[in-house]
């Protein structure tokens, strides 16, 4: 229990460390970036940091797993260059049974960061996504889901008009049971307008089945006009439409089972938000897979030589491993593959083989 404690702590202030060293560097980088990015805006030191920091949290989230296999290599290092290892196993130790520890606190971050750091990275994204459009001029178009529909927000000459819909289709290019209404800059609602159907076409909106109030008039409904078809003019497009519910990884993960629910109700296709679902709640599996991979090459005593390579071939490992996680979910997010396929592949192939590579090398 006191030797299991011991690697524990070794390993956790090692990843503290690994960890302390990338959001500095991380930090630096980004600022960098920021300057470079808002060169056209009056961005200064203190605001280009500002972005920066909220754009951290979801920079070291990323890289995670990297970071968990490069503590794993520094911490098995140092116990094989003072002997600590030689003297763990003249104890009558396994180096299974040393594992188990560093193991169990690796997938213990990794499930505190699931519950905690996700969703820090969800509100720091959102507020990053908020300044920086700020900055570049955007021209606030949103979209949000909700038990009533669909609600989709879009600046106009007119000043802003916002629809709302019962269902979707299409990925949000077809649009059922439609309400609109245009807001003037000063005078509020001046026009309301309902449909049975909004098709996004290529610069504009066409409405079918359409009823148009104004209402700046005396009497809005006796100067109603009923048509059979009406043409809106509109800068989105199906790219930009599905961008506005923004990444999956801008939504907290306690909030993701809820808002697959609003996206298939709404007639949205959710499948990305799926995959992530899958991918998060597979990551501390993953970090405890890392952590073996990085022991499998470096749980062995500095004379045995060909330390360097050894190092090497550990980074290569975790890296490939973690290359093959993106390339999985991307198979996950185009339907290739299904979305439980795509995130528990990888860390269980990347565990099987970090164990099939101990016993090789009588570990255990």
């Amino acid at each position: 229990m006191i030797l299991g404690r011991y690697l524990a702590w070794r390993f956790f202030v090692a990843l503290m460390a690994v960890s302390g060293v990338f959001l500095g560097l991380l930090l630096l980088i980004d600022m960098v970036e920021q300057l470079r990015r808002f060169a056209h805006a009056p961005v200064g030191l203190a605001e280009a940091a500002r972005l920066a920091g909220l754009n951290l949290p979801g920079g070291f989230y990323r890289i995670l797993p990297l970071v968990t296999i490069l503590a794993a290599v520094a911490t098995f290092l140092a116990l094989a260059r003072s002997s600590e290892l030689v003297a763990m196993r003249a104890a009558g130790r396994s180096g299974l049974r040393l594992l188990v520890a560093p193991v169990l606190t690796a997938a213990a971050v990794g499930t505190a960061a699931v519950a905690i750091l996700n969703p820090i990275v969800a509100a720091t994204s959102q507020r990053y996504d908020i300044v920086s459009d700020r900055l570049r001029g955007g021209d606030g178009s949103a979209v949000s889901i909700s038990r009533e529909g669909l609600w989709l927000r879009e600046a106009v000459t007119e000043g802003q008009r916002v629809i709302r819909a019962e269902r979707a289709g299409g990925d949000g290019t077809r649009l059922g049971a439609v309400t609109v209404l245009v807001f003037a800059d000063a005078s509020g609602p001046v026009r309301r307008i309902e449909a049975e159907e909004a098709r996004l076409q290529p610069g504009r909106w066409a409405l079918t089945g359409v009823k148009d109030w104004d209402l700046t008039a005396a009497n809005p409904e006796r100067a109603a006009l009923a048509r059979d078809r009406l043409d809106l003019p509109s800068d989105l497009t199906q790219a930009r439409l599905r961008d506005s519910f923004g990444s999956p990884s801008s939504i907290p993960i306690w909030d993701l089972p809820g808002f697959i629910g609003q996206l298939d109700a709404a007639g949205f296709s959710a499948r990305q938000h799926r995959v992530w679902l899958q991918m998060e709640l597979a990551l501390p599996l993953l970090m405890a897979a890392m952590v073996l991979v990085g022991a499998g090459f470096t749980m062995r005593h500095v004379r045995a030589g060909r330390v360097g390579g050894m190092v090497l071939m550990a980074l290569i490992a975790g890296f490939g491993i973690y290359f093959l996680r993106n390339i999985a979910q991307l198979l996950g997010d185009t339907g290739q593959i299904p979305a439980a396929l795509a995130a528990w592949s990888p860390p269980v192939a990347a565990l099987m083989l970090a164990l099939a590579h101990l016993l090789y090398r009588d570990e255990a």
